[in-house]
């Protein structure tokens, strides 16, 4: 296998770009980060050429150019670690997965990600609705990992991933943790992965 040539382009207070960093982390792959921080930013065009959509994070790859956390995820596990288990080959088990992938980008995203949206950056969004819809995801995880030490599987995989960033950072948005001690427990079993990576904190407000 060539040596990787891994760029991602992303911002670090994203919990999208977070997770594709974090799991280049676990992997063990070198990298480089390019920060893209705003519209009028330089690297803001450069982002634009490679995703059209201006969306991050984006990795690039060589000549490859993966767009969207979950897809680049998938990418790095079929390319650098095909049989390590982040994404199972067995069909059931891969359904598995991919059902927490879709959690990560439905409910976990307009839960606990846009809770802190609202926030850390201002976004608009109904707070009532968006901490319903937080609770009831975090309520069904919590229930979820009652009996078993990750999303998918026995073991950690994208799953785990995809779905650690925005709800280790949930109190960030005022959506407090502390109803739900099995998430907690298997937020400190993800941070104790070896090459975890920590997402950068931002203040909590003072009421949750």
């Amino acid at each position: 296998m060539s040596e990787p040539d891994l760029t991602l382009h992303g911002l670090r207070l994203s919990g999208h770009s977070h997770r594709v960093e974090l799991f280049l982390t676990l992997l063990g792959l070198p990298y480089r980060f390019i920060a893209v921080a705003g519209p009028d930013q330089p690297e803001a065009a450069d982002l634009r050429r490679l995703n059209p959509l201006g969306q991050i994070p984006v990795l690039t790859d060589g000549p490859a150019v993966i767009a969207d956390s979950n897809a680049i995820l998938v990418y790095l596990a079929a390319r650098y670690a095909p049989d390590s288990g982040w994404m199972p080959g067995d069909p059931l088990a891969a359904a598995q997965v991919q059902r927490w992938l879709s959690i990560a980008a439905g409910e976990v995203r307009y839960g606990p990600a846009l809770a802190r949206l609202m926030v850390v950056f201002g976004a608009p969004a109904d707070r009532a609705a968006v901490h319903a819809t937080a609770a009831r995801i975090l309520t069904f995880m919590d229930g979820h990992l009652a009996d078993r030490p990750y999303l998918a599987a026995d073991r950690a995989t994208l799953a785990d991933i995809a779905c650690y960033s925005y709800v280790a950072h949930a109190p960030e948005g005022g959506v407090s943790l502390a109803p739900y001690p099995a998430v907690q427990a298997w937020l400190a079993r993800v941070e104790a992965l070896p090459g975890f990576l920590p997402m950068p904190a931002s203040p909590i407000p003072e009421q949750l």
